[in-house]
């Protein structure tokens, strides 16, 4: 963690450099959850990035602004780094671009380099994000219920249970009492988690004090909802899960994993009213 840029004081870079993305090897944290290298993966998914500042000069020198979205696979080899993200993007604010595509392209190409999987990027004008609008997870609010909690207590996937006495259902979950911390500068990260799935009933308490546990632990986001898709899968055995988490952007950069073992369709990434 020492070598990261991201706990590190650095200066903004004013030209192109595809050398400041910083890879993170899956599998470090994946052996965490005893997915070995060489071993199919549980889940299928894919990380969502969205970038709210994006900008590049045009071939008059004017700067040109949109959003723009990644999509990395789960089974690339590597994560980028959050911050080195950001200092590359920014990389481009003081740099000449022929087009819109040339930029995209140069996107897609530099990102799939870090990665070690093909990725896919769309440059937005603002506008057409705005006629998109907002819209809250649909499910089950588990937030709702009425329960006591102790702070001191991490997730502890004991707490994950089913409804034996039940037959397999259909449903769909969601909170927004999810938070983590950056595992490099101990800093927050808050998302909203929609758990889907098909099997017995899944206790709603025990799977709501499960998900506040992950407030004290310092870990990567996409680390945490492979976390919760392997403790759910293991302890309620669905036979159907997909967890899918937004969280807030930090420094213009929201991450939104998804992780299914299923044909689910992909999100279609539509903000909620946090993001």
């Amino acid at each position: 963690m020492a070598i990261l840029t991201l706990g590190q004081a650095t200066q903004y870079p004013d030209q192109y450099d595809p050398s400041l993305l910083f890879p993170i090897p899956r599998s470090e944290n994946r052996l965490k959850l005893n997915l070995k290298p060489n071993q199919a993966l549980p889940f299928v998914g894919v990380d969502i990035w969205n970038a709210y500042e994006l900008s590049w000069l045009n071939a008059k020198g004017k700067p040109q602004i949109a959003l723009a979205e990644f999509q990395i696979p789960a089974d690339s080899p590597n994560m980028v780094e959050s911050k080195s993200f950001k200092l590359y993007l920014n990389s481009l604010n003081g740099t000449q671009f022929a087009n819109e595509t040339e930029v995209r392209e140069r996107l897609m190409t530099d990102l799939s380099s870090v990665v070690g999987s093909k990725i896919s990027t769309r440059i937005n004008p603002p506008e057409l994000i705005a006629k998109k609008g907002m819209q809250e997870m649909s499910g089950v609010l588990m937030d709702r219920l009425d329960i006591e909690i102790d702070p001191s207590l991490s997730a502890n996937p004991e707490l994950l249970k089913v409804n034996e006495s039940f037959s397999p259902i259909e449903q769909c979950l969601v909170s927004h009492l999810l938070k983590s911390n950056c595992p490099v500068t101990g800093q927050p990260d808050w998302a909203s988690i929609q758990i889907r799935y098909q099997g017995r009933p899944i206790l709603e308490e025990g799977l709501l004090r499960y998900l506040i546990g992950f407030r004290q632990l310092g870990e990567f986001h996409e680390h945490c909802v492979e976390t919760i898709f392997c403790d759910i899968k293991r302890q309620c055995k669905p036979d159907k899960l997909s967890v899918y988490a937004r969280y807030t952007r930090r420094g213009g950069l929201d991450i939104n994993p998804f992780r299914t073992d299923h044909n689910a369709p992909w999100p279609d990434n539509t903000r909620h009213a946090r993001q």
